[in-house]
């Protein structure tokens, strides 16, 4: 009995872990887009913190999508473009995006509308990468994805 219970414990102490690992493990041929948190700025604007990772099996020059904001009753507010410079394949990017003159408790929903840009180092066009390829996840209160 106490050796089942050292077991147990030794696998509680390895769970921390695995949130990290699952979005460590997003399938190759992906962007993930997480929006990571959402806070109120001083001057009454919310600002998102989106992570960001490069699946794909080349770099990206530059990689920005075109959202949808929702308030809570379901009208789109803005279309803001989240732009995020390039992205290294495997590399994981954190970018702050302010919202002005909207507060985080008023946001419903985020949705990713399409790619404003997608370019490969190369120059090679990948919108259709960025878009098809493109996993979302959130970890606040407001919904996001496609």
């Amino acid at each position: 009995m106490l050796r089942n219970f050292g077991m147990l414990l030794a696998i509680l102490s390895l769970t921390p872990a695995l949130p990290a690992l699952a979005q460590d493990a997003a399938p190759a041929g992906t962007v993930m887009l997480e929006l990571n948190g959402a806070t109120d700025t001083e001057d009454g604007g919310c600002q998102l913190t989106v992570v960001t990772t490069n699946r794909l099996d080349q770099g990206i020059k530059r990689a920005a999508w075109q959202v949808a904001i929702f308030d809570k009753q379901g009208a789109v507010q803005s279309l803001p473009i989240l732009d995020f410079g390039g992205l290294i394949p495997g590399k994981t990017k954190v970018a702050l995006f302010q919202l002005p003159g909207r507060k985080c408790a008023d946001i419903g929903r985020i949705v990713v509308n399409d790619v404003a840009d997608c370019s490969a180092d190369d120059g090679a066009d990948l919108r259709g990468q960025c878009l098809a390829g493109l996993a979302t996840q959130t970890r606040t209160d407001i919904d996001f994805g496609l």
